[in-house]
């Protein structure tokens, strides 16, 4: 697909990086300086490949190749930032769009192995998946269970989704120490709560354990009988790459049931692989075999690259898969399971992002998308992981270190040319899930699925009571502090092996 053009971009790169890396030693600045800098090597790491990559590279004044005209002020420059994250930090854009900063999604980490599990579905997790809300004109903190995961320590010590908790280790959660409560531990006592005369009463407390945890995203899959009607539910909770034949086979029980609609909720699922965005597109469709699914548009450097490349179309462009969906971790392919359908039911929330977006955005090109819920994130852009080596790739990283950079390398446009939707994509039906009232997962009296169902089969959702005893404002969720979170990323297949796995 992509591999000659990702090789020239890689060429030209590490030429770039070999030249300066030897201008270095072999003609030193006549005035050389001594320079205490302990970091030096990763922050000269951060900003070559920054520099290569970065999206928003022509908005960073620091970011421009004069930088490293003079070795000496260019060292010194590296030296006033105390950290690799500082600097990574200040070579990000700060450009406003539509009210919103245009980067919030960039990510340096200094644990690119730990990263890569996170990509794969792999964390320490205890299983409550749950969302936050700060109590208005407080800086109180409570959670709510969104649900939880099969296998793990929440599921056997019995927490349910709608459960609520305000306390971690009996200290009340606020905006001041709920990441370290939460995310800093691997065990800690939570404290359960109901609400009674509109106060949160505490109830029992549970320790809850993480372990190394893989997720499986095809959370639900399942017919619905409703209306007289067999309907097909998809809960998918994240693009996970190592997890599409899984998703293939679920669409193989959709195509064989004969289901008539497809309701797929995104409304938890934070984003992931292109790749697995495409291919689960291809599933819903299947009649759109080669034709342009979404359009990618980098950086100037980067676009001059391509521009002179005979398949440049191939780089800029994902496509609709050509019915054959690839295991790139075992080598092997199997025919896509299409259902050919012409619209598509999604539902949404604040926490769909990334990935999520891009299959409402593209899918839209093509056929009728009835998106149910409230606003997605607002995130078009994806990331690609960079590592410390001559060509950035994982192979012959640098073994001192384990930085690695997850910058916005490419925004995402559909067919037609819609991106920049930092503000999010808007429902066609508008539904608010209700933590007092959540219902359970998959079944139909499920108030946010039952909209669906509704307006599948009447044409217009019920309107639904909201209890709304608790005034509070959403600020995140339990994968927030993840490496992956609102993550979609240009899959991390090593340059060097695109030829033998595609």
């Amino acid at each position: 697909m992509k591999k000659e053009i990702f090789r020239a971009a890689v060429l030209v790169f590490t030429f770039l990086f070999l030249v300066s890396c030897s201008s270095d030693d072999d003609a030193p600045d006549p005035n050389p300086v001594s320079i205490q800098n302990d970091d030096e090597n990763i922050d000269s790491f951060v900003w070559r490949a920054m520099n290569f990559w970065y999206l928003y590279k022509d908005d960073v004044p620091n970011l421009q190749d004069s930088k490293i005209d003079n070795t000496n002020e260019y060292r010194k420059f590296l030296s006033t930032y105390d950290s690799p994250e500082n600097l990574f930090d200040d070579l990000l854009t700060k450009n406003i769009l539509q009210g919103v900063q245009e980067d919030r999604f960039s990510r340096i980490v200094n644990d690119y192995i730990a990263l890569e599990q996170n990509l794969s579905g792999t964390s320490k997790n205890n299983g409550m998946e749950f969302d936050l809300g700060r109590i208005v004109n407080t800086d109180d903190i409570f959670g709510f269970v969104r649900y939880v995961l099969p296998g793990t320590d929440a599921e056997s010590k019995g927490v349910s989704r709608g459960d609520i908790f305000t306390r971690i280790n009996g200290t009340q959660l606020n905006l001041d120490n709920y990441r370290s409560l939460l995310f800093g531990l691997d065990s800690y006592e939570v404290e359960f709560n109901v609400i009674e005369n509109g106060a949160l009463v505490p109830t029992k407390n549970l320790t809850l354990i993480k372990t190394e945890y893989t997720e499986n995203p095809i959370f639900i899959a399942k017919n619905i009988e409703y209306g007289g009607q067999k309907i097909g539910y998809l809960m998918y909770n994240g693009f996970t790459f190592g997890f599409n034949k899984q998703m293939n086979d679920a669409f193989a029980n959709f195509k064989n049931d004969g289901i008539s609609d497809l309701i797929l909720d995104l409304r938890y699922n934070g984003g992931g692989s292109v790749y697995t965005a495409v291919a689960l597109s291809s599933m819903i469709t299947g009649n759109y075999t080669g034709q342009i699914f979404a359009k990618s548009i980098y950086n100037q450097d980067i676009l001059d690259i391509v521009s002179n490349q005979d398949n440049a179309d191939e780089f800029l462009n994902d496509r609709f898969l050509d019915n054959i969906i690839t295991d790139f971790d075992n080598n092997t392919q199997e025919p896509i399971n299409s259902l050919g359908l012409q619209k598509i039911y999604i539902l949404t929330s604040r926490s769909s992002a990334s990935a999520s977006e891009l299959v409402i955005n593209s899918l839209s090109s093509y056929i009728d998308v009835i998106q149910i819920g409230t606003e997605t994130s607002g995130k078009f852009q994806a990331s690609r992981t960079l590592y410390d080596s001559g060509d950035l790739n994982r192979e012959g990283a640098n073994p001192d270190h384990t930085y690695a950079l997850q910058p916005l390398i490419s925004k995402i446009s559909n067919k037609d040319d819609n991106t920049d939707f930092i503000n999010g994509l808007t429902p066609l039906v508008r539904f608010s899930e209700d933590f007092q009232n959540m219902g359970t997962l998959g079944e139909s009296n499920e108030p946010f699925l039952n909209t669906a169902l509704e307006y599948i089969v009447n044409g217009a959702a019920l309107a639904t009571k909201k209890q709304g005893t608790i005034q509070f404002e959403l600020i995140g969720n339990s994968k927030m502090n993840s490496s992956s979170y609102q993550r979609m990323y240009i899959d991390n297949i090593p340059f060097s092996t695109f030829e033998e796995k595609e």
